[in-house]
């Protein structure tokens, strides 16, 4: 496929535009683009339209993690309201070059939960990223309550954490856990501190799942291109 038919936008969704080329990483045995996530998050958003869920853009993640400026990175939060949220997801990538759009090699995904206060971070190739979901904890976890005062919050690995069988799946493992852990919070608002998604997530993201939300995801775009 040349680059201009690679590069041509097939879709708009919400502030997301895919191109011929997101189809082509769909239909194989690829890792997922920033896009693709940011699509499927969008997706997520419009099923779970609470003020009290968010899922953050990887782009978004990725800027908070290697802000420079603290300063302004307060100021880049604020329309985030951070502070309203219950429920709040992060995918993490590998990437440590700020200059390399789309860089890193890795997806994993951290989830913070107000009601227990703590971060989760979900690993599905041996807490590979750890490293960048602690840093981007470290950047956000002092803003969480709306301020850059001083927060208790506890950061945790999930060592229950499905994995991935093939070194290419790791963004679709992010979108599945995603997809859970929402649908969990959705059913389990009574629930106390002590209750996490850890078991929904261990009976729901398995190999299988994660293959056919490939077919998913794809399915999904070309319904949406269908009716433009």
């Amino acid at each position: 496929m040349g680059k201009s038919a690679a590069d041509e936008k097939i879709l708009s969704y919400n502030d997301v535009v895919l191109r011929r080329s997101d189809l082509e990483i769909l239909s194989g045995s690829y890792y997922l683009n920033d896009r693709i996530i940011e699509f499927y998050f969008s997706l997520l958003s419009s099923s779970h339209p609470s003020r009290e869920i968010l899922l953050v853009p990887p782009s978004i993640a990725f800027w908070i993690t290697n802000c420079p400026d603290v300063d302004g990175l307060k100021d880049f939060l604020e329309p985030l309201k951070l502070s309203d949220r219950k429920l709040v997801i992060f995918p993490v990538n590998n990437n440590d070059d700020v200059s390399v759009a789309e860089g890193g090699s890795h997806w994993s995904l951290l989830a913070y939960y107000r009601t227990a206060n703590v971060f989760v971070h979900h690993d599905s190739n041996a807490q590979m990223n750890k490293r960048h979901a602690m840093r981007l904890f470290k950047s956000v976890v002092g803003y969480i309550d709306g301020s850059s005062s001083a927060c208790n919050a506890k950061y945790l690995d999930c060592i229950g954490t499905p994995q991935q069988t093939n070194g290419y799946d790791c963004g679709l493992y992010v979108t599945a856990t995603a997809r859970t852990i929402c649908c969990w919070y959705e059913s389990n608002k009574n629930k106390d501190a002590t209750d996490l998604w850890f078991s929904a997530v261990k009976e729901q993201v398995t190999p299988s799942v994660v293959s056919e939300m490939r077919k998913e995801i794809l399915g999904l775009i070309k319904d949406l291109m269908a009716k433009k």
